[in-house]
């Protein structure tokens, strides 16, 4: 009979722990994040680029954020190099097509502590209507109350893609060899978010 009380108990406390384990929501601060991303331009250099319009959230049930649920939209017609003809052009068909597709979005289907404060993220990324699986590596900065009492937290997250996969196809080949744009594109997020009260 003792037995048979333990059990009932124990099963009690696991069902109150995860009754007690409560789901949180942080916004990304976009005042305090940036969205880039980099090229190769005519083998010999990098172009880099950005995102000025985005938003997302993360939703996690445990304070190192492992197993959280990440999403992000940014808005492709917001894309800044620095040159106004470039960016006309990285927003035309040749690129990202932005009237006719503005949203590029980003769902997480797992989010694992790799060792330490490294993290590996995985998920769904979207662009021209145009859905891949891709895998990117992050280095979670830590959490803090700021001056004002909010909670925040921080990431920088890092990968690659090849924008064929996307098609994003424009090229131009140059004679000496090599594209004048390259197909690899780096992908450089430096993330800020504020817990939802």
């Amino acid at each position: 009979m003792k037995k048979i009380k333990f059990i009932i108990l124990f099963v009690l406390m696991i069902f109150a722990s995860n009754s007690f384990a409560q789901t949180t929501t942080w916004n990304i601060d976009p005042v305090h994040s940036k969205i880039g991303f980099r090229v190769r331009h005519l083998i010999i250099s990098e172009v880099e680029g950005r995102f000025k319009s985005f938003e997302g959230s993360v939703t996690t049930d445990k304070e190192d954020f492992n197993g959280s649920k990440i999403v992000f939209s940014l808005d492709a017609r917001s894309v800044l190099t620095d040159n106004t003809r470039r960016d006309n052009d990285l927003k035309s068909a040749n690129f990202f097509d932005a009237e006719e597709y503005p949203e590029i979005t980003f769902k997480s289907t797992s989010f694992e502590k790799v060792e330490g404060n490294k993290y590996k993220l995985e998920g769904n990324f979207t662009i021209k209507g145009i859905t891949n699986h891709i895998i990117m590596d992050v280095i979670y900065g830590g959490t803090i109350k700021d001056p004002w009492g909010n909670m925040r937290a921080g990431f920088k997250i890092t990968g690659k893609i090849n924008r064929f996969d996307y098609n994003l196809k424009w090229n131009k080949l140059l004679e000496a060899g090599g594209a004048v744009v390259g197909k690899e594109i780096t992908i450089t997020c430096n993330i800020e978010v504020i817990k939802q009260k």
